[in-house]
Parts: C-alpha cells; structure tokens; sequence
C-alpha cells in the first residue's frame, strides 16, 4: 500500500471508530423506539435487569470503539507510553464489563439461535482476546499484547461493520430478521480473518528486519 492509501486507511479507521463508538448516545436521545431496541417486546423492554445489561453493553461498548482505534497510532504510542497504558487499562475494563453484558444480551437478542449463538461467541471472542492482550501486557510480552489487542480491537469493530452490512442484507434477503441472521456472524468472523492477516504481514516484516 501506498502512503497515501495508508493515510485514508487511517483515516477512515479514526472516522467509523468515533462515529460509531458515539453511536450509543442515539439510544437516549430518540428513546425506546430508536434501534434495536424496535425489534425487542416489553418482556425485555419492561425488564430492569435486560435494560441495564442492554445499556451497559451499548455504552461501554461505545466507550472502547471510541478510545481503542488510538491504540494502534504507533506514534503517539511510541511518544507516550503511561498514556496508552491508561488507555489501555481503560478500555480493558470497559471491555469486561460491555463483554459480559453483551453475553447476556445476546441470548435475547432477536432472530433465534442463529443470532444469539452469532452474537454469544463474538462475547466470548472479545472478552478472551481482551484478557489475553491484558495478561501478555503484564507479562511484558509486547509482541504477543500487540497480536491479541488487533484481535481484541478486531471484534469491537464489529460494531462499525454490523451498521455497515445490515441496511445492505435488508435490501438483498428482503427483512431484518434475517438479515439479523446472518450479520450477527458476519460482522465479526471476517474481522478476525483481517486481524490475522494483519498479525501475519506484521510478523512477516519482523522477520525480515531480523534476518537483514
């Protein structure tokens, strides 16, 4: 890529981190009948326990799109390590807690076992690649902190991809519901694939510079 394409690139990955990591802020300006929220009943909707899960997980979900993107700044990064530190300990934690919300949100979440098991695993995936970017960090394995943490950052964007592709699969399978099928896999699955792919070129470059 060239150095102009890398700055778009950048540029774009800024852009849809902080548009959607502010996305959330939505939910309390339009109400109960803004988003997802539409397709859920008043079993949930009514339910104390759902909406403080619900809303953890969107907020703090939010919070770590917003602040994780400038992690993978090299720069800033390089400049000032106590400040990617605390923000790295800060979207740790957010992640944590919007993780474990997310788990239970997405048991009901609309769409059936398609799309709770979709949205159940991507919990999963991004609390373990959160948690092993927190261990191998604390064990000074940078490297290894800096593989899980694409991961990590990988499947939080999942929230830039799902609002990319849903209106998309609406058009083309004809309703939400099973568009909501099929994003609750795809909006993560190929992000990991990217990270990997990422993680590979990365360590390919390493290699090179090690043998040279």
């Amino acid at each position: 890529m060239s150095a102009l394409s890398n700055k778009i690139s950048w540029v774009l990955f800024g852009f849809f981190g902080t548009v959607i990591g502010l996305y959330p802020i939505l939910y309390f300006v339009f109400g109960r009948q803004f988003g997802v929220l539409n397709s859920h009943g008043p079993e949930e909707l009514n339910s104390l326990i759902w909406n403080s899960f619900f809303y953890t997980h969107i907020v703090l979900g939010g919070f770590s799109l917003l602040i994780g993107w400038i992690q993978f700044h090299q720069k800033l990064r390089d400049k000032n390590r106590k400040l990617h530190k605390r923000i790295g300990m800060a979207y740790v934690t957010a992640v944590f807690f919007s993780g474990i919300a997310g788990v239970y949100v997405s048991i009901y979440t609309v769409g059936g076992i398609v799309s709770s098991l979709g949205f159940f695993l991507l919990g999963l995936v991004w609390l373990f690649t959160t948690g092993m970017g927190w261990k191998t960090a604390k064990n000074k394995d940078f490297d290894s902190h800096e593989n899980w943490m694409t991961y990590s950052y990988a499947a939080c964007f999942a929230a830039v991809t799902l609002r990319i592709y849903l209106p998309i699969l609406e058009n083309v399978l004809g309703g939400f519901i099973p568009a909501y099928r099929v994003v609750a896999w795809l909006c993560w699955v190929p992000n990991m694939l990217v990270a990997y792919w990422i993680i590979s070129k990365r360590e390919q470059k390493t290699k090179k510079v090690i043998q040279a």
